[in-house]
């Protein structure tokens, strides 16, 4: 009997796609994504990576885009990075191709997902799965299972207003442009280096941080915090402000419970579409 899943993690350059066996990502193959191609195009490159892995006992297939989902249909809209795709029909496509059930959602609500399933909150019933890179998105997990909202909108942390624009705008990478027209993987080279003025503009960041994450716990009130994506390997740059903003937080005995970790797996976007497969069947 089957038990092999593949995850497919489309981003806007390149369509990676694993096989998990017993939790792990057994094989991989990555190849890029012809941007300026048709809608056809981009999805016989997705097959053609599909049919490297796909045989009898692959039982599911997961898909993770970032874009917005229609999760009950599969139909992907506005791919970001690839103009092609405003409205594919990737569910009905892939399981009229291998038929077998597939899954298809946002990165955000994989990245937790796959934390859920395969990651460092296996042990929690309610977390949220925060992504900190060029944008800002969450996943949320509640009583084990992927909220998504009605229009898989759920998470959107990043769009709730702030100061005077948004949370994304001063709590992702976008923040050291905006603010200070600067790189910020040059600012986290500085801070590797110990330069004072870098190491500033992360204790700024790390205040926006955290008047962002009070927001997720008036809104969810999670037992954990998962950071993931580019800017939250600079974690140990801003965490002691974020955790000084914290502070003003009204419940103290919730900020006594939170725990934010650091996602620790680099492939964890590849599993996370897997994982929608056992998010769909209820597995905890």
């Amino acid at each position: 009997m089957g038990k092999a899943l593949i995850g497919i993690d489309l981003g806007g350059t390149k369509i990676l796609v694993g096989k998990i066996e017993d939790s792990k990502i057994s094989d991989t193959y990555k190849c890029e994504v012809p941007v300026d191609g048709s809608k056809e195009d981009v999805l016989k490159e997705i097959i053609n990576a599909v049919d490297v892995f796909f045989g009898e006992d692959i039982i599911g297939i997961g898909v993770g885009v970032p874009s917005v989902v229609d999760i009950e249909k599969g139909i992907v809209y506005d791919v970001q990075n690839i103009p092609s795709w405003k409205e594919v029909h990737v569910k009905e496509i892939l399981e009229n191709q291998y038929k077998v059930p597939v899954y298809v959602n946002n990165d955000a609500n994989c990245f937790a997902v796959g934390e859920k399933h395969f990651g460092i909150a296996r042990d929690y019933r309610n977390f949220v799965g925060l992504i900190i890179g060029t944008g800002m998105a969450g996943g949320i997990i509640i009583n084990d299972k992927l909220y998504n909202g009605s229009n898989c909108g759920a998470g959107e942390f990043g769009m709730l207003p702030y100061l005077d624009h948004n949370y994304e705008y001063y709590c992702s990478g976008q923040f050291f442009k905006n603010e200070y027209d600067s790189d910020g993987y040059e600012v986290y080279q500085d801070a590797l280096k110990g330069d004072v003025k870098a190491l500033k503009l992360y204790s700024e960041f790390g205040h926006h941080v955290g008047k962002a994450m009070q927001a997720i716990l008036y809104a969810m009130d999670p037992e954990v915090i998962v950071l993931g994506g580019s800017v939250s390997k600079a974690y140990d740059f801003f965490s002691e402000s974020m955790w000084e903003s914290l502070q003003t937080f009204e419940y103290k005995k919730t900020l006594e419970r939170l725990k934010i970790e650091i996602s620790k797996d680099p492939q964890i976007a590849l599993l996370g579409a897997a994982a929608l497969y056992y998010n769909a069947q209820g597995r905890k």
